[in-house]
């Protein structure tokens, strides 16, 4: 199977995501804001998201592996930002960031899917990656759970922060073979 580096990433990208997303909330209302605050910051994330994915599209044909190294990295500083964030201003810039970043990831994801399966042969492949990445995401909310009971949720940021930074580097690894890989091709 040729996407098991990108079943790995992306299921340590889900685990890091799914350690933080169901205790957001806790961390907004320990800042003393309310629920219609963390509403309006999950708009800022989906909206910033949804424009991103579109100035993106004409890009992610011939960038989508340092696209998704990007949003790997633009989550990592933001997952290391969150626990320094005392006002609510700044959670509406994170989410921002965030919103962009998932737009990175998850088109620039379904592009390398694409890339790498087979027209006609990808719904095993697809089936596997939806698998994996659906399991790290369950196993992550119980994983977290434990986490702030025995830690602080400043530390499953920091955790989930490791994790997207891991990210980062197995899909920067697997762009530098490719493409090490495809200069050989081209010499011969």
């Amino acid at each position: 199977m040729k996407i098991k580096w990108l079943i790995r990433s992306q299921s340590i990208v889900t685990l890091a995501s799914g350690m933080i997303y169901p205790y957001y909330l806790l961390f907004l209302k320990n800042l003393g804001n309310s629920y219609s605050k963390y509403g309006l910051a999950f708009a800022v994330f989906t909206l910033s998201s949804a424009i991103t994915s579109q100035v993106l599209a004409s890009r992610l044909d011939s960038r989508a592996h340092e696209i998704l190294v990007l949003s790997s990295i633009g989550m990592m500083i933001a997952m290391v930002a969150f626990p320094w964030v005392l006002h609510f201003a700044w959670v509406i810039v994170l989410q921002l960031l965030m919103g962009i970043c998932n737009a990175m990831q998850r088109t620039s994801e379904r592009v390398l899917l694409a890339d790498h399966t087979t027209k006609g042969d990808r719904g095993k492949d697809i089936g596997n990656y939806h698998f994996w990445t659906s399991i790290a995401s369950g196993f992550a909310v119980i994983v977290g759970g434990y986490m702030i009971d025995w830690l602080t949720i400043d530390v499953l940021f920091y955790i989930s922060a490791v994790l997207y930074g891991v990210s980062a580097w197995m899909i920067g690894r697997n762009s530098k073979t490719k493409a090490k890989s495809k200069l050989s091709i081209e010499k011969v």
